[in-house]
């Protein structure tokens, strides 16, 4: 076939005009106008429906000795130590004074406004209309501004505070979500100079494989007030996987099922220490708190209740004999006792052995006596040297009697078999040919993180602006943890060190 000149040259040009575009930077652009409001519970019975933007790949599918499945394509997208994502949530005039309305009323508020959010990975771009955030945090809670009732534009003292991102609260759809992620945590690095405690122990439980915790990297953080003159800068935030039903689905080949019932477990009115059935119980409704709440449930609120009140009666009542054998079947033990080692190993005394609080349990069935549980380890700022005469030195406190609140642990310890894959592990922690807690590698992987964000640490509250090696003010304790002195790795590593 014949082609003349000008055909041969439309051709080529053709071809270097779609080199061009296949070159330029990806933008990902996923955005919805406004809608009315379908507002729904937080726990969103339909969480299920719509689409995902990683179909038809599991390339990202990790796994485990028993043959399990994570899927963490949406997680590993997300939670990427690579880059550090920008985040700005665009909250109407109305929407702002209203949640500073919600909290003049109730500091406890968990009521959500309507907000836009642009989420910047790299050159990836995601605008997301009529998202969801709320106010989160237990003793951290504080008004997002202070002075008057309501937003004045352009003269304004902000202040950080915890939130809780819900991009699908409003519009239940494929296009309110980020690879699959729908719900994400930001928090700031309350009474943490250091800006690498929490960050640093949710890593180490992925570094040693407890996949039961959850992800968290840095990110950074505007809030722009519609009508200000441009966007308030938060600094630098924590973002966190929340623990949710899409936490446990993306789990569900290592939980064995996702049909179960999980619960937040906290320290409300009296410590959540699995002794009693006379806590209070409740569901999650976004108005009440109790000890033990119930997040997320495939059955009634009584059967869910039921079960754990019964699993509270046998781990209290049962002989030793008797418990030793039950905990074997309703409990992963290694995967529990390694979970506790690393917990006590970061010096976290605000927990469910020390304190009765801060915890997560997930029964992997809605039978009563037929489930598998887990432990989901749960708010570790509070950590690395941080802590009160009360509850004793974190770093040379005997990692063998840690507490006496939490039934479960003092229990386990009871057995020898039990003690040692928690001694074992305590020890691999701090062995420095393991790399995880030595003074040497901690100390570095923190100093690491911190080079990451120290450009961006100063922001427009005022609070927070920079980096210093130092506990939190209000603690009777002061370590170290990137000096050489007083360094709280090298000491709790000699105190477990010290173990028979």
């Amino acid at each position: 076939m014949n082609f003349s000149n000008r055909t041969i040259l439309l051709f080529i040009l053709l071809t270097i005009l779609s080199l061009g575009f296949a070159s330029c930077e990806q933008e990902i652009v996923t955005e919805k106008p406004p809608q009315e409001n379908n507002e729904g519970n937080e726990n969103e019975g339909d969480e299920n429906q719509g689409g995902n933007e990683n179909q038809g790949g599991n390339e990202n599918q990790g796994g485990d000795e028993n043959g399990g499945t994570i899927d963490l394509a949406g997680v590993e997208y997300v939670w990427d130590w690579s880059v550090i994502p920008e985040i700005t949530i665009e909250v109407p005039l109305d929407q702002w004074n209203q949640f500073l309305a919600n909290y003049d009323s109730n500091n406890r508020t968990k009521e959500y406004v309507h907000c836009n959010v642009t989420y910047k990975k790299g050159n990836d771009v995601f605008k997301i209309n009529d998202a969801a955030m709320r106010m989160r945090g237990n003793t951290s809670r504080r008004r997002p501004e202070n002075g008057g009732s309501t937003h004045v534009a352009g003269n304004t003292d902000w202040s950080h505070f915890h939130i809780g991102l819900n991009l699908r609260k409003y519009q239940k759809d494929a296009d309110h979500e980020i690879h699959g992620i729908r719900k994400m945590n930001l928090k700031w690095f309350k009474d943490d100079p250091v800006y690498a405690r929490e960050v640093f122990c949710l890593d180490l439980f992925k570094r040693e494989g407890i996949w039961t915790a959850a992800n968290e990297i840095y990110c950074r953080l505007w809030i722009h007030v519609k009508g200000d003159p441009k966007p308030a800068y938060y600094g630098v935030y924590g973002l966190i996987e929340p623990y949710d039903n899409k936490f446990i689905e993306r789990r569900e080949g290592l939980f064995g099922s996702a049909t179960g019932n999980l619960w937040k477990c906290t320290y409300v009115n009296q410590p959540a220490d699995l002794r009693s059935t006379s806590a209070s119980f409740g569901e999650d409704n976004n108005v009440n708190e109790y000890t033990y709440e119930l997040k997320e449930t495939t059955t009634t609120f009584a059967e869910a209740e039921d079960q754990l009140k019964d699993f509270i009666l046998k781990l209290n009542g049962k002989s030793d004999d008797s418990f030793k054998k039950w905990i074997q079947e309703v409990c992963d033990v290694e995967l529990l006792m390694k979970t506790y080692a690393i917990n006590v190993a970061v010096g976290m005394w605000d927990d469910m052995w020390c304190n009765g609080n801060n915890y997560y349990l997930y029964f992997n069935s809605t039978d009563r006596f037929n489930y598998k549980v887990f432990l989901l380890p749960y708010d570790y700022d509070n950590t690395l040297g941080t802590g009160l005469n009360d509850f004793g030195n974190p770093a040379t406190k005997n990692p063998l009697h840690w507490g006496d609140k939490g039934i479960l642990m003092e229990r386990m310890m009871k057995f020898d078999e039990f003690k040692q894959i928690y001694v074992d592990e305590l020890k691999r922690l701090v062995n420095p040919s393991n790399a995880l807690m030595d003074q040497s590698s901690a100390s570095e992987r923190i100093r690491q993180w911190q080079d990451k964000i120290r450009g961006y640490v100063a922001n427009d509250t005022g609070e927070d602006m920079s980096i210093e090696d130092r506990c939190a003010g209000w603690g009777n304790f002061q370590f170290s943890v990137t000096g050489s002195s007083n360094n709280y790795f090298a000491i709790k590593s000699q105190t477990i060190n010290n173990l028979p």
